[in-house]
């Protein structure tokens, strides 16, 4: 393996002030990171530690070449660093060495076997090269330096096998991660990282407080008795949600160190100066990124191991919560009142086209990002403004429920898998999971989106016309126990789902299908025994409920139509179903990830060859996934 593969000027650090190995190996494993190497940079550095700990990776001459082999690793690369201050006691096997050029080597676990060694290998043949060291010691830039190793490599290319869509996909990440988009995806990881934990307090809260003054009787809180501490309850959850949201964002862009900045910088801003949730956004926001700054900041060995748990938390704690009081609290506190007044403002005529707004948002893409914009907005204020919810919890459901009603009212135009998928649809719009429309838009997009977002528009203007109050950030007609007039919420669903269907039906051709289709058995059983698959298989999302499993329905229905035997583990919100098993893993060719969060457990899939794509890949030609996963096998 050549290095014109390996390492380009992205990976490249000169003159770093880092004073000990652990250090340059974090900078090293950061920049690796920044250009698209890693899946988990936390995994990989555990693992390059871990393997510092067994024996020297120091040589002689000031050479250093740290390594490690991870899951998380999606190709192999190399990062390089040259020190301005050579690390004096850098395990070596020349005790006397004083390492001052550093090679940071990472390796896919399933090419730990002859990949590694070549690449250490020509590694290490380069080095002995004369002149070869002195020459990257002297060299004036990034450019230089890469040079000299590209001029001096004497490694075999690639070869035909080696050069595969890994390849294409890191090229392409690097592109991406200098791109406007990236950067933006990035915040957007962050920011859903940090709902994803909010919205259990929401739930929880909301429900419990509705139901309390639901069965009081009287619309207010309980004053006394039972009532009153299931009240309680209900306020304690929405009172901590923005909390959990300013700290979880802080955690996804920084780590633990970021956890308590975020939480109380988030606390203060919310309880003191009303900032409410996009005052927590902000801060969350904030606090990851000073405790990233504060991590740049060398400290003494002596000190290193306080870092994470005192120094960082105390100090990022004590700016951003400086920050907040002395700066930005009372601006976004008035933001706030703006945007409630505006949204007080709207009760009145303003109701439609808000309405309009926010239900084509909800409906559009589902659970997508767009979605989350919408339904975040309606669920951050369920405390103050429920009658957004009120419309919103109608335009959540309506798309899975019109495509339902439609297969049911026109099930010519639509094939027997898509008349299957129709009732799944109606039992997951009832109970408020938008993705229930998905088999239908991927499959016929120019047709379904409009209809499903005419839909959700009907529906959404309806509910709040009708007056309609969700005290549940959630929707379908699993919260009319706390839903304030039950008619129009009820109402609303019903035309939107009815305006969905007829348009729908309305553009849709007769469905054509083969004989073989229409006697096509659907059923089939999923694989749960241990080495029965040839292919194995992980979904999950953010949720942990919607995308995981129409994923792995999706992968299973197809992999069965296809005569393929696989196996799909599920991390859910049920934790780990149908957990894929080392013998599994020894039986089968390749795995699937599925996935929109972090895999757990990566580490079980050693010397198998893995495919890493989204959910909606899998959802949407799970046909054409599973015979990419089985190419050059």
């Amino acid at each position: 393996m050549n290095f014109n593969n390996l390492i380009d000027n992205n990976l490249i650090l000169l003159d770093s002030n880092s004073s000990n190995k652990t250090e340059v190996i974090e900078k090293l494993v950061d920049l690796l990171d920044e250009n698209g190497a890693l899946i988990n940079k936390h995994e990989f550095l555990e693992a390059v530690l871990l393997r510092e700990s067994k024996s020297p990776t120091g040589l002689e001459d000031g050479l250093a070449i740290p390594h490690g082999k991870s899951s998380s690793v999606k190709i192999p690369k190399i990062a390089a660093a040259r020190l301005k201050n050579k690390i004096k006691d850098w395990e070596s096997v020349d005790e006397g060495n004083e390492v001052d050029l550093i090679f940071l080597i990472a390796i896919p676990d399933s090419e730990k076997g002859t990949t590694h060694i070549e690449v250490l290998s020509n590694l290490t043949t380069l080095f002995m090269e004369d002149g070869f060291i002195d020459s990257l010691r002297n060299a004036k830039n990034k450019d230089e330096f890469l040079n000299i190793i590209l001029k001096n490599d004497k490694s075999a290319p690639l070869k035909n096998q080696t050069i595969n869509k890994k390849e294409k996909v890191f090229e392409n990440s690097i592109d991406e991660n200098k791109s406007l988009k990236f950067k933006l995806n990035k915040l957007k990881e962050h920011l859903l990282f940090g709902t994803s934990h909010m919205i259990p307090f929401i739930v929880a809260g909301g429900v419990l407080l509705s139901l309390a003054v639901m069965l009081s009787g009287k619309g207010a809180v309980p004053e006394a008795g039972f009532l009153k501490d299931m009240a309680d309850m209900g306020i304690a959850g929405l009172t901590l949600f923005t909390a959990v949201l300013g700290g979880y964002i802080a955690y996804s862009i920084a780590d633990k160190p970021g956890l308590a900045p975020g939480m109380i910088g988030s606390w203060i801003a919310v309880q003191n100066y009303k900032t409410g949730f996009l005052g927590a956004i902000i801060v969350g926001f904030i606090a990851g990124f000073i405790i990233n700054l504060l991590k740049k900041i060398k400290l003494p060995d002596s000190m290193k191991s306080l870092g994470s748990i005192f120094i960082y938390p105390l100090i990022g704690t004590f700016i951003v919560c400086g920050i907040v009081m002395w700066g930005i609290g009372i601006p976004i506190a008035s933001m706030m009142t703006s945007m409630n007044a505006w949204l007080a403002s709207m009760a009145g005529s303003g109701k439609v086209a808000l309405g309009a707004i926010l239900g084509g948002m909800t409906a559009f893409d589902m659970g997508g990002p767009i979605n989350k914009v919408a339904t975040l907005f309606a669920q951050t204020q369920v405390d103050t403004q429920p009658w957004l919810m009120g419309g919103v919890g109608i335009a959540i459901c309506t798309p899975p429920l019109g495509m339902a009603l439609a297969t049911f009212l026109s099930p010519k135009k639509y094939t027997k898998d898509e008349k299957e998928a129709g009732k799944a649809a109606a039992i997951m719009g009832l109970i408020g999971i938008s993705e229930g429309a998905i088999p239908f838009a991927a499959a016929d997009p120019m047709r379904v989106l409009p209809a499903i977002v005419a839909g959700g528009i009907v529906g959404n203007i309806v509910g709040f016309v009708m007056n309609s109050i969700n005290h549940a950030p959630w929707g379908g007609w699993i919260v009319l126990p706390v839903v304030e007039g039950k008619f129009g919420y009820i109402l609303g669903t019903i035309l939107g789902a009815l305006t969905t269907a007829l348009i729908v039906n309305i553009l849709k051709p007769i469905a054509s299908e083969t004989l073989d289709e229409e006697m096509e058995e659907l059923n089939y059983e999923a694989v749960v025994g241990e080495g029965e698959a040839e292919i194995l298989a992980i979904t999950s999302c953010p949720s942990g409920v919607a995308h995981t499993f129409l994923a792995a329905k999706a992968l299973e229905k197809t992999a069965s139509k296809m005569g393929i035997r696989i196996k799909v583990e599920t991390q859910g919100a049920n934790g780990i179903v149908n957990r894929i098993t080392q013998k599994d893993v020894e039986n089968a060719k390749v795995v699937i990830f599925a996935h929109d969060v972090a895999i757990k457990e990566p580490q079980r899939f050693k010397n198998i060859k893995m495919l890493d794509v989204k959910t909606k890949v899998a959802i949407q030609d799970p046909k054409k996934l599973i015979e990419e996963s089985l190419k050059n096998i």
